[in-house]
C-alpha cells in the first residue's frame, strides 16, 4: 500500500501523463538571472513559466525552515547589517535565530568572487533575505498557480552533524509546515543524505522522494563500489554496481543524478525500474539538448529561461507563466 501511495504521489508530481511529461525546473528559483533561492527568483521563475520551483532548506535554532543552498550564512551572497559579506565558513542556521537570519541581505554575490564570474549576469537585488519556507507558499498562493510544484532539499550532511539538526528532527518539523500549509500533495524531497529519504517515505508515503547522486568529483555521495554515508545503508555493490537499482531497493521514485554521470544506457535502465530521471545542474543549450534526446523526463537548471526556448524545440508543451511579483 505504502508503495502504491508513493508511485501515485510520482504520478501526479509530473502529470497525467507520468514518464512522458517533462519536468521543467528552475534551480534556487533559477540563480543565474535572480539572486539565489530568494522570493524574487522565484517570482521570475513563475511569471516565465516553470513546471517546478527547486529550493534548498536549514533549520534554524529556534527551529523555522528557511531557503538555503548552504547549511551555513553563505560568505558569497551573505551581508550584515553594515554592508559587510560575512566572514568565512559562515555561521550555520542552527545557530542562528529567525530574526538573526532576516538581518543578512543576499540579494548581490560578492564582487569578485568565482560565484561572480559564473554568473556575472545576475541581476542585483539589494536588499533581498533569505526567505522561509512558508514565505514561498505564500507567493506561490499569491501567483495564483495551481499546477507549480516545489522540489525541496533538506541540506544535511552526514559527515557534518553540529552543523545541522538531527535527520529526524528536519524530517518532522518540514512534515508538520507542510501539513499545516495544505502542501503535501504539491512537493517531492530530494537530498543528497538518503537518511532523510528514508525517514520521509516512513511518515509520509505519499510524498515522492529524489535521490540525488553526485559520482565524480572529491567527495561523491554515491559510489558504484560500496556504501559511503550518505546513502543510508544501501550499497551499490549490492545491486550489480547499479545506482538505479540501488535506488529501486531504498524505495526511491525520482533519480536526480549529476548530468555528467549520465547516460542512455542509465536512463533506459532506471525507466525500466519505473524512475523517473531529472538531472542536475543543466546550463547550455548543448547539454540540455542531449539530455532530452536521452529520454530524460526533466532537467534541472540555472537557467529556466533557456531551458524552456530547449525544450519547446524538442516538442515538449511548456507550462503557462504565471506573472507575481514577491
Amino acid at each position: 500500500m505504502k508503495n502504491s501511495m508513493r508511485m501515485i504521489g510520482a504520478l501526479a508530481f509530473l502529470g497525467a501523463s507520468g514518464a512522458q511529461a517533462f519536468d521543467l525546473e528552475a534551480h534556487r528559483g533559477g540563480r543565474a538571472l535572480w539572486p539565489e533561492n530568494t522570493l524574487p527568483a522565484f517570482a521570475n521563475a513563475l511569471s516565465l513559466g516553470v513546471d517546478t520551483l527547486e529550493l534548498d532548506l536549514a533549520v534554524t535554532k529556534d527551529g523555522a525552515i528557511v531557503v538555503s543552498h548552504d547549511s551555513r550564512l553563505n560568505p558569497d551572497i551573505a551581508r550584515d547589517s553594515n554592508g559587510a559579506y560575512v566572514v568565512p565558513p559562515g555561521l550555520p542556521f542552527v545557530q542562528l535565530t529567525l530574526d538573526d537570519v532576516k538581518r543578512y541581505d543576499v540579494g548581490q554575490i560578492r564582487p569578485g568572487s568565482k560565484y561572480a564570474t559564473t554568473f556575472s549576469d545576475q541581476r542585483a537585488i539589494p536588499g533581498a533575505r533569505i526567505p522561509t519556507l512558508a514565505e514561498v507558499f505564500a507567493l506561490v498562493r499569491k501567483s495564483g498557480n495551481t499546477s507549480v510544484r516545489l522540489n525541496i532539499e533538506t541540506k544535511i550532511n552526514p559527515n557534518a552533524p553540529a552543523d545541522t539538526v538531527s535527520p529526524e528532527v528536519f524530517v518532522a518539523r518540514l512534515l508538520t509546515l507542510l501539513r499545516e500549509e495544505a502542501f503535501v500533495d504539491r512537493v517531492v524531497v530530494q537530498s543528497f543524505d538518503w537518511r532523510t529519504l528514508q525517514l520521509v517515505q516512513k511518515q509520509a508515503p505519499q510524498i515522492p522522494t529524489v535521490y540525488l547522486t553526485q559520482q565524480q568529483g572529491a567527495d561523491p555521495n554515491v559510489r558504484v563500489d560500496g556504501a559511503t554515508p550518505w546513502t543510508a545503508g544501501f550499497n551499490p555493490a549490492d545491486h550489480g554496481g547499479s545506482v538505479p537499482r540501488t535506488i529501486k531497493a531504498a524505495g526511491g521514485q525520482i533519480w536526480s543524478p549529476l548530468f555528467y554521470d549520465v547516460t542512455a544506457v542509465a536512463v533506459a535502465e532506471a525507466h525500466g525500474l519505473a524512475l523517473t530521471v531529472v538531472p542536475w545542474t543543466v546550463n547550455t543549450e548543448e547539454d540540455m539538448g542531449r539530455l532530452i534526446d536521452m529520454g530524460v523526463d526533466g532537467l534541472i537548471s540555472d537557467r529556466p529561461d533557456l531551458l524552456r526556448k530547449v525544450a519547446q524545440a524538442k516538442g515538449k508543451t511548456l507550462p503557462a507563466p504565471a506573472a507575481v511579483t514577491p
